[in-house]
């Protein structure tokens, strides 16, 4: 791998020039597609010795570069019709991967045995893990890295980020929550089992407030093993007084503790709000 990694950095010193007319470039961007397709590579990961997020730019430039070796082509499946650069994934049945009608993962991406696609859309770099579920009309953006055991409910937007290359995708952490409707872009964070009330927004400009004692714990980050809801808090400014968008830690859970999905939803009332 090793190799490929120095001669995709080669050919990114002179991305200016490639062509789908280059062969050989095509040829070596595609064997480093097809590693995050196969799972043998991924974009990013986390760290279990410091838990930051490691990015690897090689493969994101690699996925940069793609699209630049690719021509457009007409993609037909059944009756519908697409003009795109990329091909679709296949081989769901064989990966162990249930795929509904109106579910699409584009190639590059990678799929764990035992992930659930409702009619969603999971982009090229992303990478979601072992029984996890991705809702209806749920979105898995380039490079976005989602753990196992993970729900993303229905109407989900998780962002994506390809550049700058050292940029730090999404991060959803094993056995995390992600209520309806909810947006985490621009490179937030969701660690292990935490929930995500419905309707809540994040990005490394959100403040996560904790409710007990008031204070700011991060900025774009929910930590593990918690219950957060969206939330508001009052600003001033020279014309008036405005509420600015914040997530709010409502509860803490014990490590390894699962979800109750009626006890859940009694928490989440009580603070007026829901998954």
């Amino acid at each position: 791998m090793a190799d490929l990694q120095a001669g995709i950095e080669e050919l990114w010193a002179r991305r200016g020039e490639l062509t789908p007319a280059d062969g050989d470039a095509a040829t070596l961007v595609t064997e480093a597609i097809e590693l995050l397709d196969s799972g043998q590579a991924r974009v990013a990961e986390v760290d279990p010795s410091t838990g930051t997020v490691v990015v690897h730019e090689w493969l994101k430039k690699s996925i940069l570069m793609f699209f630049s070796v690719r021509g457009m082509e007409t993609i037909e499946l059944g009756p519908f019709e697409y003009a795109d650069k990329l091909p679709l994934k296949r081989g769901f049945a064989e990966a162990g991967v249930r795929a509904l009608p109106g579910a699409s993962a584009r190639w590059g991406s990678f799929l764990s045995r035992g992930v659930v696609l409702m009619p969603s859309y999971v982009n090229i770099g992303a990478w979601v893990g072992p029984d996890t579920m991705v809702d209806t009309w749920a979105t898995v953006a380039s490079c976005a890295q989602i753990g196992a055991r993970v729900h993303l409910s229905g109407g989900v937007g998780i962002g994506g980020v390809l550049e700058p290359p050292n940029a730090v995708p999404v991060v959803v952490e094993d056995d995390a929550f992600i209520g309806s409707r909810c947006m985490i872009t621009g490179g937030a964070r969701v660690g292990t089992g935490s929930v995500l009330g419905a309707g809540s927004f994040l990005d490394p400009s959100i403040p996560v407030f904790d409710s007990e004692s008031g204070q700011e714990i991060s900025r774009g980050v929910v930590p593990p093993w918690c219950v957060a809801i969206r939330a508001s808090r009052r600003r001033e400014y020279p014309g008036g007084e405005f509420f600015i968008p914040c997530v709010l830690v409502i509860k803490r859970l014990s490590e390894g503790e699962r979800h109750d999905k009626a006890q859940l939803n009694q928490v989440l009332r009580e603070h007026g709000a829901s998954t």
